[in-house]
């Protein structure tokens, strides 16, 4: 891989289930230090396009190029997590540590790295809770704090505000923002558009094939979102930031204030 700066590269990618083509033709380049959300409707091929960056979905056409070395970390949808079984906080992040050694048990090296890591994300003080009591903004700065034990240098999420209300999202979205600017390289997946999506740096339009790439003031047009979601759409000058509005419907769309992750 010799694009200086590129941590990873889909050249033509095509990726089906079966004989249903998921992702079409995808060209797209990760940077170091990149921080990007992926958009689009259900069924548009977001969590493959994922699962085609961190190498567990073979392309049926086209390449992905990783540079050598390269160490990523996942954060699945919090949905998808069995949050009844019987393990601590701390004990939910032990089980990401990358050195496995002849005993099961933790060394006092691994708990000291766990003990700082939850410390960062500002969870120290859950270590011995059982995961089953951690409200939903808890429960993903857990599975943050397991993938930053493997000190990736690219960190991919998918839905990390799914089902968690405006102050959760808010404090995710600070979060990501101070990993970010310690200069973690993220892709995120997101269906909210004005609460996510147009505070991010960078945004990736997916519908099967990438409708538009750049920052949201490039690609949060009223054109690419309707090839993007196959329905009409305004958009909106607020405090100088763009707000979708479903022509549609006539609801009434009011934008959050900005957050921090400009």
């Amino acid at each position: 891989m010799s694009d200086a700066g590129v941590l990873l590269r889909l050249d033509g990618v095509t990726c089906a289930y079966g004989s249903d083509a998921v992702l079409v033709d995808v060209d797209l380049a990760v940077h170091a230090g990149q921080f990007s959300g992926v958009v689009g409707p259900s069924g548009s091929g977001k969590t493959t396009l994922l699962k085609a960056m961190l190498g567990t979905l073979q392309p049926r056409v086209g390449s992905v190029h990783r540079r050598p070395g390269l160490t990523t970390a996942y954060v699945p949808q919090v949905e998808t997590v069995d949050w009844s079984f019987p393990v601590t906080v701390g004990e939910c992040v032990l089980m990401a540590r990358t050195t496995r050694r002849l005993v099961p048990w933790a060394s006092r090296e691994e708990r000291a790295e766990v003990a700082e890591v939850l410390e960062r994300l500002g969870i120290a003080e859950l270590g011995r809770r059982h995961i089953r009591d951690l409200s939903g903004g808890q429960q993903q700065r857990v599975f943050i704090a397991r993938a930053l034990l493997a000190r990736p240098e690219l960190l991919i999420m998918d839905e990390p505000t799914s089902g968690v209300d405006v102050k959760t999202r808010h404090e995710v979205l600070h979060l990501l923002d101070d990993l970010h600017a310690d200069g973690l390289a993220i892709v995120l997946t997101t269906h909210d558009l004005n609460g996510i999506a147009a505070h991010l740096p960078h945004l990736v339009c997916l519908n099967r094939r990438v409708m538009g790439a750049g920052a949201p003031r490039q690609v949060l047009t009223a054109e690419i979102l309707e090839q993007t979601y196959g329905a009409e759409m305004d958009v909106l000058e607020h405090g100088g930031m763009p707000v979708v509005v479903d022509r549609r419907s006539g609801d009434n769309v009011v934008p959050l204030r900005r957050s921090v992750a400009t």
